[in-house]
């Protein structure tokens, strides 16, 4: 059996679980040792001592005479103990209350201490007990009290006890949810943050909260400016080597060899790709605000791109307009890469829309070589390029048009999962957002 199954996942949940089982488990026990004590110990010993009174005032009755003597030589003990005293033709019948928890105990006493009793009466009179016994002169009903029996209503103890435990639970959830918050609050902008996303935070709560805000407001500014200092680093590198390529390209349109020449352009055209993957991969470390965008349209309009450029590509959704929270520019990136990627490595191509109930997939399929199972781990890595997959290199690209997806489905808070496409045969590659 394991326990930790049925315990709940939320810190509000478990706190809550760790304020309730011992003030129930109290409640409990203080409600055991009551009805114990006060219910059935101090009511049996209460009608006890009535019994014993009972016993004094008919060993009076059976001694007298007659019935009229019998009553007044009764009534000469009776009425300074408060017992009313009749002989009547029919005897009372044993009733009790439902929530009467001390009549049973009142009854079953008075029933062991005088064995002729013939029925006892909680219910006809309020705050009195009616009961009959039988003696030599007829039927003698007596009327006392049910405060000689046991303490009126006792059940209110519980009640209050009861409402009490209730009214503080309920001022103890307010209380608790309003120290959860702040950890929601942070645990919400870790995450926004984790998605590319900066949402306004102030550390508020308890000391300890307070302090893990301020931690995670230092990180963040850490990790900002350390994004930001790679950035302008691979910003001005890639800016700075344009320069001797355009030089470059402009002195060999100029050479007379003009085999040399095109080997030579060819290389600076692969250079120039390879500073525009490190522009590329600079630019996907960017914050972007998120957008609700029509994903459909945004598809649709890049594979049209690529139809212009003679790929053989198909889109197909399972709906008309399938609109979600996305960094459109990021997202357009990534899908191009991709793309780029199967025009690449395979002749036909063809990008679909997967509806979950729990996230949406944009998913790309090729008929190209694809990529191994044991190989599709590394081939997310940056500047990673495969010896024998599609990944290779031929003749252009630097292992970073991966690397961009997976890092732009990260920060939307999803992944990108490779496969095998189940219809061209190829590599599959979907970017799972959550919904």
């Amino acid at each position: 059996l394991n326990v930790k199954s049925y315990l709940p996942r939320s810190l509000f949940g478990r706190a809550a679980l760790i304020y309730l089982v011992p003030v129930l488990t109290i409640l409990g026990v203080m409600a055991i040792v009551f009805i114990q004590r006060l219910y059935e110990d101090v009511t049996r010993q209460m009608t006890t001592s009535v019994a014993d009174e009972v016993m004094l005032v008919l060993n009076r009755v059976e001694s007298a005479p007659d019935r009229v003597t019998a009553i007044s030589s009764a009534s000469e003990v009776a009425v300074p103990l408060g017992i009313g005293l009749e002989f009547t033709d029919q005897s009372a019948v044993t009733r009790r209350g439902s929530i009467d928890l001390s009549g049973a105990t009142v009854i079953e006493t008075l029933h062991e201490r005088l064995p002729n009793i013939e029925g006892v009466d909680l219910v006809t009179r309020d705050g009195r007990v009616l009961f009959s016994v039988p003696s030599r002169h007829g039927v003698l009903t007596f009327d006392m009290p049910r405060l000689r029996f046991s303490a009126r209503n006792p059940h209110q103890f519980l009640v209050l006890i009861g409402f009490t435990a209730l009214i503080m639970t309920l001022i103890a959830m307010l209380y608790l949810r309003g120290q959860v918050r702040p950890i929601r609050r942070l645990a919400a902008a870790a995450t926004a943050f984790g998605k590319g996303r900066r949402l306004p935070y102030n550390p508020s709560g308890a000391a300890e909260v307070r302090e893990a805000g301020h931690a995670f407001l230092e990180m963040r500014d850490r990790i900002e400016s350390q994004i930001e200092q790679r950035t302008a680093m691979l910003s001005g590198v890639s800016h700075d080597l344009r320069t001797p390529l355009t030089r470059m390209r402009l002195e060999l349109g100029l050479t007379e060899d003009r085999e040399l020449a095109d080997q030579l352009s060819g290389d600076i055209t692969e250079m120039e790709n390879m500073v525009n993957a490190f522009l590329e991969f600079a630019r996907n470390e960017s914050p972007e605000e998120m957008v609700a965008t029509d994903i459909s349209d945004l598809i649709a309009t890049i594979v049209d791109n690529f139809k212009r450029q003679k790929f053989d590509v198909q889109f197909s959704t399972q709906g008309e307009k399938i609109e979600h929270a996305i960094q459109p520019l990021a997202m357009q990136r990534a899908i191009t890469n991709l793309l780029s990627n199967a025009q690449r490595y395979a002749d036909r191509a063809l990008v679909s829309i997967i509806l979950a109930d729990e996230a949406v997939s944009i998913r790309i399929e090729d008929d190209g070589p694809g990529i191994s199972p044991e190989d599709r781990e590394e081939a997310l890595a940056p500047f990673k390029r495969l010896d024998e997959s599609r990944n290779q290199d031929a003749g252009s690209g630097v292992g970073l048009g991966l690397a961009i997806a997976n890092g732009i489905a990260r920060q939307h808070g999803g992944q990108l999962v490779l496969g095998e496409s189940p219809s061209l045969g190829g590599l599959s590659v979907a970017i799972r957002l959550p919904r």
